[in-house]
């Protein structure tokens, strides 16, 4: 089966190789060709992720994974100026595919994916309070409420990007309301969109409904593997 793919190098100094046609499966690799090795195993994990979600029941056919490039992008930062800056807004990569309207196929599969990962989030989450939530970690950034409420701020910032949410102003501050109210919204325009050939430039990057659904099942599966590791390498004590 032959699968388009897009390398983004210089992301949070890794690189990844996205499966293009199949949001939230994804590499990654030091280098954009390591990143594309290790794209066949995240495509088998990815379909046999899908089955035991399914139903048993895959959407990947089986057999020889070929790959066709769709292209390499580059990340870079601008300043408030839109010009190249060491340190500034993260421009992130923009594919020829990303320029295709979504079908209803896209959809259907993305929200399932999107209801999948979600489930995945609270299970990683459920049994820890308040106190082991809001711990900090070494050499992390987030904790792990710091790390749900980003999710629900970068899908809220996709959305923007579209011009598709309600105003920031609006977006609740504790992390579990606000992943749940900003995925409503996303949840509710996403069929909307089916067809549409919307493409728009913001903050000095396109976007478009591809892209938006592209990154927020990436965005989401990341961050949970995220908190699983974060889980892994804390003490029990300090995870009820």
């Amino acid at each position: 089966m032959q699968y388009i793919v897009g390398i983004e190098n210089n992301t949070e100094g890794r690189s990844m190789a996205w499966a293009l046609e199949h949001p939230g499966c994804f590499s990654y690799g030091e280098n954009g060709d390591r990143a594309l090795a290790g794209l066949p195993e995240a495509i088998w994990k990815y379909a046999a992720w899908i089955r035991s979600h399914n139903y048993g029941r895959g959407w990947l056919e089986e057999g020889e994974i070929e790959f066709y490039l769709d292209g390499t992008c580059e990340v870079y930062a601008i300043d408030e100026a839109f010009n190249l800056a060491k340190q500034g807004y993260e421009v992130n990569a923009w594919y020829l595919h990303d320029w295709k309207p979504l079908t209803a196929n896209d959809v259907e599969c993305g929200l399932q994916i999107l209801t999948w990962s979600r489930e995945e989030l609270l299970q990683a989450t459920q049994d820890l309070n308040h106190s082991a939530l809001a711990q900090g970690h070494p050499g992390e950034r987030r904790s792990i409420a710091g790390i749900v409420k980003h999710v629900g701020g970068a899908e809220w910032w996709y959305l923007d990007r579209l011009g598709l949410v309600f105003p920031w102003a609006e977006v609740p501050a504790d992390p579990f309301e606000r992943i749940e109210t900003v995925r409503a919204q996303l949840v509710k325009v996403l069929p909307e969109l089916v067809g549409s050939k919307l493409v728009t430039g913001a903050g000095g990057e396109w976007w478009s409904p591809r892209k938006l659904l592209r990154r927020a099942c990436w965005h989401e599966r990341d961050h949970t593997e995220h908190i699983l590791k974060l889980r892994q390498n804390s003490p029990p004590s300090e995870q009820i």
